[in-house]
């Protein structure tokens, strides 16, 4: 008997329509033949499972379930796509956790540790993991901008402590613009990161665990027309993303080994990404991990598969099955 698989996507953040554009992509990659495959849709009005044929049926929250033609249908398993709250912060991984269905993300804990950047970064540099300075300011919390300045240095980047895909992002270049940058910030969340800039080559590493091993994939280089890596190079092709990255096979190896130990350390599961800078010395420094990473069909995770020489969908299988 079929398993039936929830694509649960949407959410309640500004990364809504990249949710919706990546709960498509992976439809189409998963197999249909052994699973039956809806997308889920999660709103601030409702949920609703999209069915066949068109037009939607909501969802019953007491177990995520619902009916069509006075059929109940139970899911078997939810694929989280949703890049942002509620998806990506550990509330659905916990309410999954309650009904005990399982699902492609990192647990409850882990899922909010990631998502919460400052954190994140305090424990990875705890365990040893390189990491860029950083200041961390909440919603109606004083601070002296100048301190900040002294402390960090100038340019620093300025952003929401718990969003993604560049929104709110700001790269300050001079002390007078940090203000209209933390406002900025504060429009997508209550918490503001205030980070040291460091020179060098951007790069992002997907990984995955597959029948007891963790994957590192290949590294992807990304070269932004704009002065960062923001929501219009991401998906509005001002960037080159180059995969493999060119970079010595030195430092290659040593991108995918932090990001395998990085998934170890937090306690990842499904598929993650690892940001990083790498400076002129040749190490690694994390920016941030990504537990719930854009799937749409210019993401580089489905890049770095096809460098990999990887079929999306038997990675996806082997994650429902082995969840």
């Amino acid at each position: 008997m079929k398993k039936n698989v929830a694509l649960v996507a949407g959410g309640y953040s500004s990364e809504y329509g990249v949710s919706i554009r990546s709960a498509r992509n992976l439809y189409d990659f998963i197999d249909k033949d052994r699973y039956n495959v809806y997308i889920v849709l999660i709103e601030r009005e409702g949920w609703y499972v999209q069915l066949p044929g068109g037009g939607t049926a909501p969802v019953d929250k007491n177990d995520f379930s619902f009916i069509r033609e006075n059929v109940r249908t139970r899911f078997d398993f939810a694929y989280i796509t949703i890049h942002g709250t509620p998806g990506e912060n550990g509330l659905l991984q916990g309410y999954f956790e309650m009904l005990r269905i399982p699902c492609s993300s990192c647990n409850t804990f882990v899922s909010a540790l990631t998502f919460n950047k400052y954190s994140c970064n305090r424990f990875l540099e705890a365990m040893g993991i390189r990491v860029s300075d950083s200041v961390r300011l909440r919603r109606g919390e004083r601070f002296d901008g100048d301190k900040i300045v002294a402390g960090l240095g100038l340019p620093v980047f300025v952003k929401p402590n718990d969003s993604g895909s560049s929104f709110g992002v700001s790269r300050v270049e001079e002390a007078s613009q940090l203000q209209a940058a933390v406002d900025k910030a504060f429009g997508e969340g209550d918490e503001v990161m205030i980070e040291r800039f460091v020179s060098g080559v951007e790069v992002t590493c997907g990984c995955f665990r597959a029948k007891g091993k963790i994957h590192a994939l290949p590294v992807t280089e990304v070269i932004s027309a704009n002065k960062f890596f923001d929501y219009d190079a991401k998906y509005n092709g001002a960037v080159r993303e180059i995969t493999p990255a060119r970079l010595s096979p030195a430092t290659t190896a040593k991108v995918q080994q932090t990001t395998t130990e990085i998934y170890d350390i937090v306690g990842a599961k499904g598929i993650i990404r690892v940001d990083y800078i790498i400076p002129a010395d040749g190490e690694p420094v994390a920016l941030e991990i990504n537990t719930t990473p854009g799937m749409t069909n210019t993401s580089f995770i489905p890049q770095q598969m096809k460098a990999a020489g990887l079929n999306l969908g038997d990675v996806l299988t082997e994650i429902i099955e082995n969840e």
